[in-house]
Protein backbone atom coordinates (compact mmCIF):
# COMPACT_ATOMS: atom_id res chain seq x y z
CA UNK A 1 0.00 0.00 0.00
CA UNK A 2 1.32 3.35 -0.99
CA UNK A 3 1.80 5.29 2.10
CA UNK A 4 1.85 9.07 -0.15
CA UNK A 5 -1.72 7.76 -2.02
CA UNK A 6 -4.01 6.75 1.17
CA UNK A 7 -2.27 9.51 3.83
CA UNK A 8 -3.09 12.15 1.42
CA UNK A 9 -6.93 11.03 1.37
CA UNK A 10 -7.11 11.78 5.42
CA UNK A 11 -9.06 14.68 6.82
CA UNK A 12 -6.27 17.74 7.90
CA UNK A 13 -5.78 16.34 11.43
CA UNK A 14 -5.35 12.73 10.67
CA UNK A 15 -3.13 13.58 7.67
CA UNK A 16 -0.88 16.18 9.55
CA UNK A 17 -0.55 13.02 12.28
CA UNK A 18 0.60 10.61 9.65
CA UNK A 19 2.91 13.03 8.55
CA UNK A 20 4.83 13.01 11.86
CA UNK A 21 4.64 9.43 11.98
CA UNK A 22 6.07 8.69 8.74
CA UNK A 23 8.92 11.18 9.63
CA UNK A 24 9.49 8.74 12.23
CA UNK A 25 9.62 5.18 10.48
CA UNK A 26 11.64 6.39 7.41
CA UNK A 27 14.09 3.34 8.21
CA UNK A 28 11.05 0.94 7.37
CA UNK A 29 11.18 2.36 4.13
CA UNK A 30 12.72 0.72 0.84
CA UNK A 31 15.30 1.90 -1.15
CA UNK A 32 12.61 3.40 -3.72
CA UNK A 33 10.48 5.31 -1.05
CA UNK A 34 7.54 3.04 -0.70
CA UNK A 35 5.78 1.22 2.26
CA UNK A 36 6.52 -3.04 2.32
CA UNK A 37 3.24 -4.65 1.36
CA UNK A 38 1.34 -5.78 4.22
CA UNK A 39 1.71 -9.58 3.98
CA UNK A 40 -0.97 -12.40 4.17
CA UNK A 41 -0.95 -13.92 7.61
CA UNK A 42 -2.61 -17.85 7.85
CA UNK A 43 -5.21 -18.41 10.27
CA UNK A 44 -4.27 -20.80 13.26
CA UNK A 45 -7.82 -22.55 12.38
CA UNK A 46 -6.51 -23.44 8.78
CA UNK A 47 -8.81 -20.86 6.83
CA UNK A 48 -8.06 -19.48 3.60
CA UNK A 49 -5.36 -16.27 4.27
CA UNK A 50 -6.36 -12.91 4.19
CA UNK A 51 -4.87 -9.46 4.08
CA UNK A 52 -3.13 -8.80 7.59
CA UNK A 53 -1.44 -4.76 8.10
CA UNK A 54 2.03 -6.06 9.20
CA UNK A 55 4.19 -3.50 8.20
CA UNK A 56 5.23 -1.62 11.58
CA UNK A 57 5.10 1.86 9.76
CA UNK A 58 1.66 1.57 8.39
CA UNK A 59 0.49 0.01 11.84
CA UNK A 60 2.16 3.39 13.50
CA UNK A 61 0.17 5.74 11.73
CA UNK A 62 -2.34 4.22 11.93
CA UNK A 63 -2.85 3.69 15.67
CA UNK A 64 -1.48 7.77 15.60
CA UNK A 65 -4.44 9.02 14.04
CA UNK A 66 -6.91 10.22 16.71
CA UNK A 67 -9.79 8.93 14.51
CA UNK A 68 -10.90 5.47 14.38
CA UNK A 69 -9.62 3.57 11.84
CA UNK A 70 -10.76 0.47 10.56
CA UNK A 71 -9.10 -1.37 7.61
CA UNK A 72 -11.07 -4.12 5.79
CA UNK A 73 -10.24 -5.95 2.41
CA UNK A 74 -12.59 -8.20 -0.54
CA UNK A 75 -15.83 -8.42 -0.71
CA UNK A 76 -16.83 -9.39 2.06
CA UNK A 77 -14.64 -6.89 3.96
CA UNK A 78 -12.36 -9.13 5.78
CA UNK A 79 -10.65 -7.50 9.02
CA UNK A 80 -7.09 -6.38 8.13
CA UNK A 81 -6.36 -3.85 11.05
CA UNK A 82 -8.03 -1.85 13.41
CA UNK A 83 -6.43 1.23 15.23
CA UNK A 84 -5.48 1.86 19.08
CA UNK A 85 -8.31 4.50 19.08
CA UNK A 86 -10.92 2.10 17.80
CA UNK A 87 -10.11 -0.53 19.93
CA UNK A 88 -10.68 1.77 23.16
CA UNK A 89 -13.86 2.60 21.35
CA UNK A 90 -15.19 -1.10 20.98
CA UNK A 91 -12.66 -3.47 21.87
CA UNK A 92 -10.42 -6.16 20.01
CA UNK A 93 -11.69 -7.15 17.15
CA UNK A 94 -10.28 -10.28 15.49
CA UNK A 95 -8.21 -9.77 12.36
CA UNK A 96 -9.58 -11.71 9.37
CA UNK A 97 -12.96 -12.06 9.88
CA UNK A 98 -15.53 -11.15 7.75
CA UNK A 99 -16.90 -7.14 8.80
CA UNK A 100 -20.12 -8.35 8.96
CA UNK A 101 -19.04 -10.60 12.30
CA UNK A 102 -15.77 -8.50 13.08
CA UNK A 103 -17.28 -5.15 12.92
CA UNK A 104 -20.77 -5.70 14.08
CA UNK A 105 -21.31 -1.62 15.03
CA UNK A 106 -20.62 -0.96 11.44
CA UNK A 107 -23.27 -3.51 10.92
CA UNK A 108 -25.99 -1.85 13.38
CA UNK A 109 -25.33 1.28 11.47
CA UNK A 110 -25.89 0.32 8.12
CA UNK A 111 -22.28 1.05 7.21
CA UNK A 112 -21.43 -2.69 5.18
CA UNK A 113 -23.89 -1.77 2.39
CA UNK A 114 -21.59 1.87 2.26
CA UNK A 115 -18.40 -0.42 2.28
CA UNK A 116 -19.94 -2.00 -1.05
CA UNK A 117 -20.44 0.95 -3.21
CA UNK A 118 -17.22 2.10 -2.36
CA UNK A 119 -15.28 -0.94 -3.39
CA UNK A 120 -17.34 -1.57 -6.74
CA UNK A 121 -16.96 2.77 -7.32
CA UNK A 122 -13.78 3.03 -5.97
CA UNK A 123 -14.57 6.51 -4.77
CA UNK A 124 -14.95 7.61 -1.19
CA UNK A 125 -18.51 7.66 0.86
CA UNK A 126 -19.17 9.48 3.86
CA UNK A 127 -22.25 8.96 6.62
CA UNK A 128 -22.76 11.69 9.11
CA UNK A 129 -23.76 12.12 12.22
CA UNK A 130 -24.40 8.44 13.86
CA UNK A 131 -25.10 7.63 16.94
CA UNK A 132 -22.72 3.91 18.22
CA UNK A 133 -23.63 1.90 20.37
CA UNK A 134 -20.77 3.21 22.57
CA UNK A 135 -23.32 6.36 23.03
CA UNK A 136 -21.29 8.68 20.96
CA UNK A 137 -21.71 10.12 17.46
CA UNK A 138 -19.34 9.83 14.88
CA UNK A 139 -19.28 10.45 10.98
CA UNK A 140 -17.73 7.77 8.82
CA UNK A 141 -15.89 8.23 5.92
CA UNK A 142 -14.77 5.17 3.97
CA UNK A 143 -12.42 5.54 1.14
CA UNK A 144 -11.16 2.81 -1.51
CA UNK A 145 -6.98 1.93 -1.05
CA UNK A 146 -5.41 -0.58 -3.38
CA UNK A 147 -3.15 -2.91 -1.99
CA UNK A 148 -0.35 -5.49 -3.32
CA UNK A 149 -1.55 -8.55 -4.92
CA UNK A 150 -1.40 -11.18 -1.71
CA UNK A 151 -4.25 -8.18 -0.01
CA UNK A 152 -6.22 -6.63 -3.13
CA UNK A 153 -8.42 -3.98 -2.89
CA UNK A 154 -9.66 -2.91 0.63
CA UNK A 155 -11.80 -0.07 2.45
CA UNK A 156 -9.71 2.69 4.83
CA UNK A 157 -12.97 3.22 7.65
CA UNK A 158 -12.74 6.71 9.30
CA UNK A 159 -14.81 7.39 12.52
CA UNK A 160 -14.54 10.77 13.22
CA UNK A 161 -16.43 11.40 16.65
CA UNK A 162 -18.55 14.33 16.31
CA UNK A 163 -20.32 13.72 19.34
CA UNK A 164 -19.94 17.61 20.80
CA UNK A 165 -21.07 18.76 17.28
CA UNK A 166 -24.31 16.61 17.41
CA UNK A 167 -25.15 17.67 20.97
CA UNK A 168 -24.96 21.22 19.90
CA UNK A 169 -26.72 20.79 16.73
CA UNK A 170 -29.73 18.59 19.20
CA UNK A 171 -29.73 21.61 21.43
CA UNK A 172 -30.25 23.97 18.65
CA UNK A 173 -33.10 22.19 16.98
CA UNK A 174 -34.85 22.01 20.23
CA UNK A 175 -34.40 25.12 21.33
CA UNK A 176 -35.95 26.47 17.51
CA UNK A 177 -38.78 23.72 18.12
CA UNK A 178 -39.73 25.29 21.55
CA UNK A 179 -39.74 28.58 19.84
CA UNK A 180 -41.54 27.56 17.01
CA UNK A 181 -43.94 25.87 19.30
CA UNK A 182 -44.05 29.06 21.59
CA UNK A 183 -45.29 31.12 18.21
CA UNK A 184 -48.11 28.71 17.28
CA UNK A 185 -49.55 28.74 21.04
CA UNK A 186 -49.54 32.80 20.81
CA UNK A 187 -50.61 32.77 17.39
CA UNK A 188 -53.26 30.34 17.82
CA UNK A 189 -54.27 31.87 21.20
CA UNK A 190 -54.71 35.55 19.19
CA UNK A 191 -56.69 34.09 16.45
CA UNK A 192 -60.55 33.40 16.99
CA UNK A 193 -61.31 30.56 19.42
CA UNK A 194 -64.50 30.71 18.42
CA UNK A 195 -65.48 31.97 15.09
CA UNK A 196 -69.03 34.70 15.31
CA UNK A 197 -71.75 33.23 13.92
CA UNK A 198 -73.57 36.39 11.51
CA UNK A 199 -77.61 35.47 11.33
CA UNK A 200 -77.17 35.34 6.93
CA UNK A 201 -73.39 33.79 6.64
CA UNK A 202 -72.09 30.51 7.18
CA UNK A 203 -68.66 30.76 8.00
CA UNK A 204 -65.54 28.33 8.77
CA UNK A 205 -61.86 28.91 8.61
CA UNK A 206 -58.88 27.41 9.31
CA UNK A 207 -55.30 27.89 10.16
CA UNK A 208 -52.13 25.33 9.42
CA UNK A 209 -49.04 26.44 10.41
CA UNK A 210 -45.83 26.12 8.01
CA UNK A 211 -44.19 22.69 8.46
CA UNK A 212 -40.65 23.74 9.10
CA UNK A 213 -38.90 25.20 12.08
CA UNK A 214 -38.99 28.79 11.37
CA UNK A 215 -41.86 28.83 9.39
CA UNK A 216 -44.24 30.25 11.53
CA UNK A 217 -45.76 33.27 10.74
CA UNK A 218 -48.37 36.19 10.86
CA UNK A 219 -51.48 34.79 9.28
CA UNK A 220 -54.66 35.97 10.77
CA UNK A 221 -58.42 36.08 10.15
CA UNK A 222 -61.53 37.28 11.94
CA UNK A 223 -65.30 37.87 11.81
CA UNK A 224 -66.99 40.55 13.22
CA UNK A 225 -70.90 41.28 13.49
CA UNK A 226 -71.31 44.71 13.03
CA UNK A 227 -75.62 45.20 13.96
CA UNK A 228 -78.00 45.75 11.78
CA UNK A 229 -77.32 42.50 9.98
CA UNK A 230 -73.90 43.52 8.83
CA UNK A 231 -70.98 41.26 8.93
CA UNK A 232 -67.46 42.22 8.31
CA UNK A 233 -64.54 39.67 7.68
CA UNK A 234 -60.79 40.08 7.26
CA UNK A 235 -57.82 38.28 6.29
CA UNK A 236 -54.10 39.35 6.67
CA UNK A 237 -50.67 38.18 6.38
CA UNK A 238 -47.87 39.69 8.17
CA UNK A 239 -44.44 39.02 6.76
CA UNK A 240 -41.63 37.47 8.68
CA UNK A 241 -41.28 34.45 10.87
CA UNK A 242 -41.73 33.48 14.49
CA UNK A 243 -42.99 35.46 17.97
CA UNK A 244 -42.69 39.05 16.34
CA UNK A 245 -44.97 38.31 13.27
CA UNK A 246 -47.18 36.63 15.54
CA UNK A 247 -47.06 39.47 18.32
CA UNK A 248 -47.70 42.21 15.38
CA UNK A 249 -50.47 39.80 13.76
CA UNK A 250 -52.06 40.05 17.49
CA UNK A 251 -52.12 43.79 17.36
CA UNK A 252 -53.28 44.89 14.28
CA UNK A 253 -56.23 41.60 14.67
CA UNK A 254 -57.26 44.02 18.19
CA UNK A 255 -57.35 47.25 16.03
CA UNK A 256 -59.38 45.97 13.09
CA UNK A 257 -62.10 44.60 15.99
CA UNK A 258 -61.81 48.30 17.21
CA UNK A 259 -61.97 50.21 13.79
CA UNK A 260 -65.07 47.63 12.95
CA UNK A 261 -67.30 48.99 15.39
CA UNK A 262 -66.35 52.54 13.72
CA UNK A 263 -68.59 50.89 10.59
CA UNK A 264 -66.49 52.46 8.36
CA UNK A 265 -66.06 52.14 4.84
CA UNK A 266 -63.44 49.38 3.82
CA UNK A 267 -61.27 51.50 2.56
CA UNK A 268 -60.63 53.59 5.50
CA UNK A 269 -60.95 51.12 8.12
CA UNK A 270 -57.87 49.69 5.82
CA UNK A 271 -56.17 53.80 6.17
CA UNK A 272 -56.17 53.88 9.84
CA UNK A 273 -54.65 49.97 9.59
CA UNK A 274 -51.68 51.42 7.49
CA UNK A 275 -51.02 54.34 9.80
CA UNK A 276 -50.90 51.64 13.46
CA UNK A 277 -48.72 49.90 11.23
CA UNK A 278 -46.19 51.96 11.00
CA UNK A 279 -46.42 53.01 14.36
CA UNK A 280 -46.02 48.91 15.52
CA UNK A 281 -42.92 48.76 13.17
CA UNK A 282 -41.70 50.56 10.56
CA UNK A 283 -39.90 47.63 9.09
CA UNK A 284 -42.82 45.23 9.50
CA UNK A 285 -45.08 45.27 6.79
CA UNK A 286 -48.62 43.07 6.49
CA UNK A 287 -51.03 42.26 3.40
CA UNK A 288 -54.67 42.48 4.35
CA UNK A 289 -58.68 42.41 2.90
CA UNK A 290 -61.39 43.99 4.94
CA UNK A 291 -64.66 43.37 3.44
CA UNK A 292 -68.32 43.76 4.62
CA UNK A 293 -71.46 41.94 3.90
CA UNK A 294 -75.04 43.60 3.69
CA UNK A 295 -77.36 41.52 3.47
CA UNK A 296 -79.83 44.22 1.89
CA UNK A 297 -77.57 44.89 -0.58
CA UNK A 298 -76.47 41.11 -1.62
CA UNK A 299 -72.91 42.32 -2.07
CA UNK A 300 -69.51 42.12 -0.69
CA UNK A 301 -67.85 45.20 -0.29
CA UNK A 302 -63.90 45.30 0.13
CA UNK A 303 -60.68 46.85 0.40
CA UNK A 304 -57.45 45.15 0.03
CA UNK A 305 -54.07 46.05 1.00
CA UNK A 306 -51.49 44.07 -1.55
CA UNK A 307 -53.89 41.04 -0.41
CA UNK A 308 -54.73 38.17 -3.06
CA UNK A 309 -57.90 38.69 -4.55
CA UNK A 310 -61.47 37.76 -3.36
CA UNK A 311 -63.09 34.43 -5.02
CA UNK A 312 -66.56 34.47 -5.35
CA UNK A 313 -68.61 31.05 -6.72
CA UNK A 314 -71.90 31.98 -7.55
CA UNK A 315 -75.34 29.54 -7.10
CA UNK A 316 -74.40 28.04 -10.29
CA UNK A 317 -70.85 27.32 -9.96
CA UNK A 318 -69.02 30.26 -11.70
CA UNK A 319 -65.79 31.52 -10.08
CA UNK A 320 -65.33 35.65 -10.24
CA UNK A 321 -62.46 36.86 -9.18
CA UNK A 322 -62.88 40.11 -7.08
CA UNK A 323 -61.43 43.27 -9.19
CA UNK A 324 -58.81 45.81 -8.34
CA UNK A 325 -58.85 48.51 -6.10
CA UNK A 326 -55.94 46.89 -4.06
CA UNK A 327 -53.18 49.03 -2.30
CA UNK A 328 -49.86 48.57 -1.33
CA UNK A 329 -49.32 46.59 1.62
CA UNK A 330 -49.99 47.91 5.27
CA UNK A 331 -47.08 49.94 7.00
CA UNK A 332 -46.03 51.76 3.25
CA UNK A 333 -47.76 54.86 4.37
CA UNK A 334 -48.35 57.61 1.58
CA UNK A 335 -51.58 56.01 -0.27
CA UNK A 336 -55.01 56.66 -0.20
CA UNK A 337 -56.94 52.64 -0.74
CA UNK A 338 -60.26 52.55 -2.12
CA UNK A 339 -63.42 50.11 -1.88
CA UNK A 340 -64.68 47.74 -4.32
CA UNK A 341 -67.89 45.32 -4.63
CA UNK A 342 -68.14 42.04 -5.59
CA UNK A 343 -71.79 39.86 -5.69
CA UNK A 344 -72.80 37.54 -2.83
CA UNK A 345 -76.28 36.71 -3.28
CA UNK A 346 -77.93 33.41 -2.24
CA UNK A 347 -76.27 30.80 -2.97
CA UNK A 348 -73.01 32.31 -3.24
CA UNK A 349 -69.48 31.09 -1.70
CA UNK A 350 -66.58 33.55 -1.25
CA UNK A 351 -63.38 32.62 -0.05
CA UNK A 352 -60.56 34.44 1.64
CA UNK A 353 -56.80 33.08 1.95
CA UNK A 354 -53.47 33.81 2.38
CA UNK A 355 -50.34 33.28 -0.13
CA UNK A 356 -49.36 30.35 1.42
CA UNK A 357 -52.46 28.05 0.17
CA UNK A 358 -51.54 29.10 -3.47
CA UNK A 359 -48.00 30.46 -3.46
CA UNK A 360 -45.63 27.64 -4.81
CA UNK A 361 -41.44 27.99 -5.65
CA UNK A 362 -41.96 26.31 -8.88
CA UNK A 363 -44.98 28.05 -10.30
CA UNK A 364 -46.09 31.96 -10.94
CA UNK A 365 -48.82 32.81 -8.51
CA UNK A 366 -51.35 33.20 -11.19
CA UNK A 367 -51.41 29.49 -11.40
CA UNK A 368 -51.89 28.78 -7.70
CA UNK A 369 -54.78 31.07 -7.87
CA UNK A 370 -56.33 29.52 -11.09
CA UNK A 371 -55.86 26.61 -9.30
CA UNK A 372 -57.78 27.88 -6.53
CA UNK A 373 -60.28 29.15 -8.63
CA UNK A 374 -60.87 25.57 -10.51
CA UNK A 375 -61.28 23.95 -6.99
CA UNK A 376 -63.87 26.35 -5.83
CA UNK A 377 -65.79 25.54 -8.55
CA UNK A 378 -66.34 21.81 -7.87
CA UNK A 379 -66.32 22.58 -4.30
CA UNK A 380 -69.89 22.23 -2.79
CA UNK A 381 -71.26 21.48 0.79
CA UNK A 382 -70.87 23.16 4.01
CA UNK A 383 -68.43 25.81 4.52
CA UNK A 384 -66.30 23.33 6.48
CA UNK A 385 -66.38 21.23 3.76
CA UNK A 386 -65.74 23.54 1.06
CA UNK A 387 -63.09 24.74 3.23
CA UNK A 388 -60.99 21.43 4.07
CA UNK A 389 -61.41 20.38 0.17
CA UNK A 390 -59.60 23.73 -1.02
CA UNK A 391 -56.81 23.24 1.84
CA UNK A 392 -56.26 19.65 0.06
CA UNK A 393 -56.40 20.42 -3.38
CA UNK A 394 -53.38 22.75 -2.56
CA UNK A 395 -51.54 19.78 -1.23
CA UNK A 396 -51.12 21.26 2.07
CA UNK A 397 -49.74 19.04 4.60
CA UNK A 398 -48.08 19.22 7.89
CA UNK A 399 -44.87 20.34 6.68
CA UNK A 400 -46.34 22.45 4.40
CA UNK A 401 -43.47 25.11 4.19
CA UNK A 402 -45.39 28.37 4.78
CA UNK A 403 -48.38 29.25 7.11
CA UNK A 404 -51.80 28.85 5.67
CA UNK A 405 -55.53 30.95 6.40
CA UNK A 406 -58.82 30.02 4.87
CA UNK A 407 -62.14 31.82 5.38
CA UNK A 408 -65.06 30.59 3.57
CA UNK A 409 -68.72 32.42 3.89
CA UNK A 410 -71.55 31.21 2.18
CA UNK A 411 -75.01 32.76 1.80
CA UNK A 412 -77.27 30.00 1.88
CA UNK A 413 -81.11 29.77 -0.17
CA UNK A 414 -83.15 29.71 2.33
CA UNK A 415 -86.40 28.12 1.02
CA UNK A 416 -89.71 26.51 3.17
CA UNK A 417 -90.03 26.96 6.85
CA UNK A 418 -86.81 28.67 7.17
CA UNK A 419 -87.62 31.41 5.08
CA UNK A 420 -89.96 32.20 6.94
CA UNK A 421 -87.91 33.55 9.68
CA UNK A 422 -86.17 35.71 7.19
CA UNK A 423 -88.51 38.88 5.45
CA UNK A 424 -87.33 41.63 4.98
CA UNK A 425 -90.24 44.98 4.30
CA UNK A 426 -89.73 48.85 3.27
CA UNK A 427 -91.67 52.23 3.07
CA UNK A 428 -90.00 55.27 1.08
CA UNK A 429 -90.52 58.47 3.48
CA UNK A 430 -91.54 61.09 1.49
CA UNK A 431 -91.63 63.79 4.55
CA UNK A 432 -94.19 65.93 5.71
CA UNK A 433 -96.33 65.40 8.39
CA UNK A 434 -97.67 62.49 7.45
CA UNK A 435 -94.68 60.84 7.08
CA UNK A 436 -94.57 59.66 10.93
CA UNK A 437 -97.64 58.51 10.96
CA UNK A 438 -97.36 56.40 7.82
CA UNK A 439 -94.22 55.24 9.40
CA UNK A 440 -96.05 53.63 12.69
CA UNK A 441 -98.99 52.45 10.96
CA UNK A 442 -96.57 50.20 8.47
CA UNK A 443 -94.50 49.08 10.93
CA UNK A 444 -97.39 48.43 13.11
CA UNK A 445 -98.79 45.85 9.97
CA UNK A 446 -95.59 44.26 9.34
CA UNK A 447 -94.70 43.06 12.83
CA UNK A 448 -98.45 42.21 13.45
CA UNK A 449 -97.97 40.10 10.64
CA UNK A 450 -94.84 38.03 11.31
CA UNK A 451 -96.84 37.13 14.51
CA UNK A 452 -94.40 38.84 16.80
CA UNK A 453 -95.34 39.22 20.88
CA UNK A 454 -96.79 42.31 21.81
CA UNK A 455 -94.81 43.27 23.85
CA UNK A 456 -91.69 43.19 21.06
CA UNK A 457 -94.40 44.57 18.42
CA UNK A 458 -94.90 47.32 20.52
CA UNK A 459 -91.38 48.08 21.22
CA UNK A 460 -90.57 47.99 17.69
CA UNK A 461 -92.79 50.45 16.66
CA UNK A 462 -92.08 52.58 18.93
CA UNK A 463 -88.26 52.71 17.86
CA UNK A 464 -89.56 52.98 14.82
CA UNK A 465 -91.75 55.74 15.00
CA UNK A 466 -88.25 58.11 16.97
CA UNK A 467 -86.13 56.77 14.28
CA UNK A 468 -88.14 58.16 11.02
CA UNK A 469 -88.91 61.25 13.96
CA UNK A 470 -84.79 61.62 14.55
CA UNK A 471 -84.60 61.24 10.51
CA UNK A 472 -87.30 63.79 9.59
CA UNK A 473 -85.56 66.93 11.66
CA UNK A 474 -82.15 66.11 11.12
CA UNK A 475 -82.21 64.52 7.89
CA UNK A 476 -82.73 65.33 4.33
CA UNK A 477 -84.53 63.04 1.32
CA UNK A 478 -84.71 60.15 0.06
CA UNK A 479 -86.10 58.78 3.00
CA UNK A 480 -86.55 54.87 3.82
CA UNK A 481 -87.56 53.07 6.95
CA UNK A 482 -86.78 49.16 6.68
CA UNK A 483 -87.89 46.29 8.64
CA UNK A 484 -85.97 43.06 8.58
CA UNK A 485 -86.62 39.97 11.05
CA UNK A 486 -83.95 36.91 10.86
CA UNK A 487 -83.98 33.55 13.50
CA UNK A 488 -82.40 35.59 16.29
CA UNK A 489 -83.82 39.34 16.06
CA UNK A 490 -85.74 42.12 14.80
CA UNK A 491 -83.99 45.20 12.87
CA UNK A 492 -85.34 48.42 12.27
CA UNK A 493 -83.25 50.83 10.06
CA UNK A 494 -83.75 54.15 8.77
CA UNK A 495 -81.56 55.63 6.12
CA UNK A 496 -81.94 59.48 5.10
CA UNK A 497 -79.66 61.64 2.66
CA UNK A 498 -77.59 63.73 5.36
CA UNK A 499 -74.79 62.53 6.88
CA UNK A 500 -74.57 64.03 10.33
CA UNK A 501 -74.26 61.09 12.71
CA UNK A 502 -76.46 61.29 15.54
CA UNK A 503 -75.36 60.78 19.01
CA UNK A 504 -76.66 59.87 22.11
CA UNK A 505 -76.79 62.07 24.78
CA UNK A 506 -78.59 63.53 27.87
CA UNK A 507 -81.55 65.55 27.37
CA UNK A 508 -81.68 68.28 30.08
CA UNK A 509 -85.87 69.03 31.07
CA UNK A 510 -85.84 72.11 29.36
CA UNK A 511 -85.03 70.56 25.61
CA UNK A 512 -87.42 70.31 23.34
CA UNK A 513 -85.19 67.32 21.55
CA UNK A 514 -82.63 65.02 21.91
CA UNK A 515 -84.48 62.25 23.51
CA UNK A 516 -85.26 59.94 20.45
CA UNK A 517 -81.72 58.05 20.20
CA UNK A 518 -81.86 58.23 24.07
CA UNK A 519 -85.30 56.33 23.85
CA UNK A 520 -84.02 54.08 21.52
CA UNK A 521 -80.93 52.95 23.01
CA UNK A 522 -82.47 52.30 26.15
CA UNK A 523 -85.25 50.20 24.60
CA UNK A 524 -83.02 48.18 21.50
CA UNK A 525 -80.75 45.48 22.66
CA UNK A 526 -78.57 47.18 20.32
CA UNK A 527 -78.24 50.30 18.09
CA UNK A 528 -75.47 52.10 16.13
CA UNK A 529 -75.48 54.70 12.82
CA UNK A 530 -72.88 54.76 9.70
CA UNK A 531 -72.72 56.78 6.60
CA UNK A 532 -73.56 55.13 3.15
CA UNK A 533 -71.84 54.78 -0.18
CA UNK A 534 -74.45 57.68 -1.70
CA UNK A 535 -73.48 60.28 1.06
CA UNK A 536 -76.18 59.88 3.33
CA UNK A 537 -76.96 57.84 6.30
CA UNK A 538 -78.18 54.95 8.01
CA UNK A 539 -79.37 54.54 11.86
CA UNK A 540 -80.72 51.05 12.84
CA UNK A 541 -81.88 49.37 16.09
CA UNK A 542 -82.37 45.71 16.75
CA UNK A 543 -84.20 43.46 19.08
CA UNK A 544 -83.25 40.09 20.27
CA UNK A 545 -86.08 37.80 19.48
CA UNK A 546 -87.47 35.16 22.26
CA UNK A 547 -85.93 31.77 21.73
CA UNK A 548 -88.59 28.84 20.90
Amino acid sequence: MNFTRWSARLPGTQRRAAARTDATTTTDRRGDGSVPAARAEQPADGTTAVPAVDDLSVRAVLDRVPALVALVHGPDHRLAHVNDAYTAAFGPRPAGTPAADALPELKELGLLPLLDQVLRSGRPRTLKSRKAPDGRSYTFTCTPVTEGDACGPGVLVFATDVTDHAEAAARLRASERRQRETAVTLQRSLLPQELEEPDDLRIAATYHPGGTEAAVGGDWYDVITLGGGRTALVIGDVMGRGVRAAAVMGQLRTAVRAYARLDLPPHEVLQLLDGLAMEIDANQIATCVYAVHDPNEGRLMYASAGHLPILVRDESGTVQRADEPTGPPLGTGGWMHASGSIPLGPGSTAVLYTDGLVERRDEDLDEGIAALERALAGATGTPQVVCDRLVRSAGVTADHADDVAVLVLQHPVRTGPESEKFRNAALELLGGVEAAPRARAFASGVLTSWRFPVELHDLGVLAASELVANSLQHGTPPMRLRLRRTDRRLIIEVTDGDDHLPRRRRAEPADESGRGIAIVATIASNWGCRRTPGGGKAVWCEFALPKG
